[in-house]
């Protein structure tokens, strides 16, 4: 059966949430997640119009991404004793991708698996960088 791309904001929010439902029983993901996220209907909302402001860039859409995702990132890397590795970002991108692939195929599909991997890149070089401040 041929899958569909990721088109709404729906299609986005079910890929965030099924990922996120594998991250939290992830054992070596998990406890990262699962001791800093104390709201997770507010997280995969935030979560959600990240990624659809990410995805569909284009499009004039309802919500607005406001927040600062490698602020976030540096300071659970702190608050974890510095922690976080390269395999912890491979863990998460693996399972993006399984989640993506599960769920979705197209275009969008494969922007959100490129986007993941700029992304986690980034975010992994600039904990690296914010621990020798």
């Amino acid at each position: 059966m041929k899958k569909k791309d990721i088109e709404t904001r729906e299609d986005v929010y079910l890929l965030v949430s099924s990922f996120y439902k594998k991250v939290r029983a992830h054992e070596i993901l998990g406890p990262f997640f699962n001791t800093t996220i104390k709201d997770w209907d507010a997280h995969l909302h935030r979560l959600t119009t990240f990624w659809e402001s990410s995805l569909f860039m284009t499009r004039k859409l309802e919500h607005k991404y406001l927040g600062n995702p490698l602020e976030a990132h540096v300071k659970v890397d702190r608050e974890n004793h510095n922690s976080i590795t390269e395999m912890h970002f491979g863990l998460w991108l693996n399972l993006w991708f399984e989640t993506i692939e599960t769920l979705f195929e197209g275009e969008v599909a494969e922007n959100a698996k490129r986007r993941a991997r700029k992304m986690g890149t980034f975010l992994y070089l600039k904990i690296f960088e914010a621990r020798n401040i």
